[in-house]
């Protein structure tokens, strides 16, 4: 779990200043922006695009292409959970659905008090100790649905 940052025009501007003379400076500001303040405001589009030499849309596009970004806060903690084939065929649905009846939110949701947010991701690049997951940036292999569960609870416990 990480320190959030409220969303600063200020801030934004200077990350996209620093990175702006790059050489396809437009993924390289977003995922600042992104780890900067969990997430990308809307207000960070018109500012990139003037400062790229881009359209809004252009800026919305790269945004909305990738899974990744994301353009509302995530909640507190991050549970990523691979639903790519091997973690399939290794029973992910059941972590998946014990995450989904625990946190009483769908993939791609936050809850309520905005302590969780549940993503689907498809790769974490540990096919070996699948079903994979990911909380708060933390891998984890062989996450059944009783490891999850504890998962959250550890999770839920930091909060308290």
């Amino acid at each position: 779990m990480s320190e959030r940052k409220a969303w600063d025009v200020e801030t934004a501007r200077s990350r996209i200043e620093a990175l702006a003379g790059l050489p396809g400076a437009l993924l390289p500001i977003l995922h600042a922006i992104q780890d900067e303040f969990s997430y990308i405001d809307r207000a960070a589009v018109p500012l990139i695009a003037e400062r790229l030499n881009l359209s809004e849309a252009e800026v919305h596009g790269v945004i909305s292409f990738y899974h990744d970004f994301r353009e509302v806060p995530p909640g507190l903690h991050i549970l990523k959970i691979c639903r790519a084939e091997a973690c399939q065929s290794m029973g992910c649905d059941a972590t998946i659905h014990r995450a989904e009846n625990m946190l009483g939110i769908r993939l791609g949701e936050t809850t309520p008090d905005h302590n969780f947010t549940l993503e689907p991701v498809y790769c974490l690049g540990n096919c070996a100790l699948s079903p994979a997951a990911m909380l708060d940036g933390k891998l984890y292999g062989r996450v059944r649905p009783d490891v999850v569960t504890s998962l959250i609870g550890q999770a839920r416990e930091a909060i308290a």
